[in-house]
């Protein structure tokens, strides 16, 4: 069943004098429990397409449609409601709110849901003991580290089982130790929790915990790279080998 299923979409910015083509006729879907990542170089156009696909910003023409939800054809007041409901977010920079505790932060998305309160509370178990973080609930976040903060993020992004879950270079602002532990729990919560990602990333090593990675271009689908019955250090290697064939930074092998 696909969950999120782009066709024929375009974005541009400024006017009818002078228009800048971001995004040019893309198409995809992605089907439930996929783990898709989106790279692409500088200026391909990846972060504009996470945008326009989480509802974010608004598309030119074309159609993206989510769960059965046209995203295009919706109002305002829907696409908020849908944004509530159907959708998770983690963002480069963690996002959480100083002045909540860790649970505070994981439970405010289901504090506009109709859920029970012991629906409620078996959904924050269940996510924060998937992602590693269930004994931090009563701190703070200045109380723990960058990665704890991060992992609380990605616990509030699908702590009500959204649809779908948008992540913008999640480990951009990580070592690498804080950076590999918060992609090991996402894959946890992608195989055990059947949770679809999409993910944009500049990092090989991020990409290789997915599924699927789609190459972008200059606004466009240049290639998509499946693991399959790859190990994931061939589908590491396979992704570095397109990354510098379209120009991204080469790593070392």
């Amino acid at each position: 069943m696909s969950i999120l299923k782009v066709e024929g979409l375009t974005k541009s910015y400024g006017n009818r004098h002078r228009q800048q083509e971001v995004l040019k006729g893309i198409e995809f879907a992605i089907e439930k429990g996929e783990f898709v990542s989106i790279m692409g170089p500088s200026g391909s156009g990846k972060t504009t397409l996470l945008n326009v696909l989480s509802s974010i910003d608004y598309i030119t023409s074309g159609t993206v449609e989510i769960n059965g939800h046209i995203l295009n054809k919706m109002s305002n007041k829907a696409l908020a409601d849908f944004r509530k409901k159907e959708v998770g977010f983690i963002f480069q920079n963690y996002s959480v709110l100083n002045t909540l505790t860790v649970k505070e932060n994981i439970m405010l998305p289901l504090s506009i849901q109709k859920m029970s309160k012991e629906e409620k509370e078996n959904n924050y178990k269940e996510v924060t003991e998937a992602l590693g973080i269930h004994e931090l609930g009563d701190k703070y976040p200045n109380e723990i580290s960058g990665g704890q903060q991060q992992r609380t993020a990605a616990a509030r992004a699908s702590v009500h089982k959204p649809a779908i879950i948008f992540a913008d270079e999640p480990t951009g602002a990580l070592d690498s130790k804080s950076a590999q532990d918060l992609l090991h729990r996402l894959e946890d919560l992608n195989e055990n929790m059947n949770a679809t990602i999409v993910m944009v990333t500049h990092d090989p090593v991020a990409a290789s915990y997915s599924n699927r990675v789609i190459m972008l271009k200059d606004g466009n689908i240049h290639s998509e790279i499946y693991q399959g019955e790859d190990t994931n250090q061939a589908f590491y290697k396979n992704i570095i080998h397109m990354q510098t064939a379209l120009g991204g930074v080469a790593h070392e092998l």
